[in-house]
């Protein structure tokens, strides 16, 4: 298959967009969802996950793909909070020589790695840490589609959010 006849990607982060910075905890209680009261209470961010993500992330036109720090354990604790099964994860490579010209470049350290794995693919990425810098990069450099939509961390993904992705990702190739 290739890439313009496959879905697009959506690259999902966990911290900002699925857990809000500015939700109390205990908003949604995490034991109602699956998860034990020892898993909510090792990590009591995760009862400001809005469990009702993961309908809304199913009903995206794309494949989601987890692009966090949480790496695997997003999918250990996150997808039996929001009802999905499990999903692919980006494997962060290890530190390059590019890292300090980046940084300095203001460039986040994910954008390099998830056009690398999109190869020329369409994708959607959803962070709370996306700049100009990183749109400008990736205009520059990939052969495909791309949607870098920054989340307000504060509130995560809200119904405009899933608006603006459902729109980009029902456009025609």
């Amino acid at each position: 298959m290739t890439g313009s006849t496959q879905r697009p990607l959506l690259f999902l982060d966990v911290d900002g967009p699925l857990i809000p910075f500015g939700a109390p905890s205990g908003q949604y209680p995490t034991y109602a969802t699956g998860l034990d009261a020892l898993d909510a209470d090792a990590n009591p961010l995760l009862s400001r996950i809005d469990p009702d993500h993961g309908r809304r992330l199913a009903a995206l036109p794309c494949e989601v793909v987890w692009a966090t720090t949480w790496i695997g354990d997003a999918n250990e604790c996150i997808c039996p909070i929001i009802g999905l099964p499990r999903l692919a994860v980006v494997a962060w490579p290890e530190p390059s020589e590019f890292d300090a010209q980046d940084e300095r470049n203001g460039l986040h350290w994910k954008t390099r790695p998830l056009v690398e794995w999109a190869s020329g693919r369409p994708f959607a990425w959803v962070d709370d840490e996306i700049t100009d810098t990183d749109r400008a990069w990736v205009a520059a450099r990939h052969q495909g589609r791309a949607l870098l939509h920054r989340v307000e961390p504060r509130r995560g993904l809200t119904e405009g959010d899933y608006a603006v992705l459902d729109s980009w990702l029902r456009q025609p190739s």
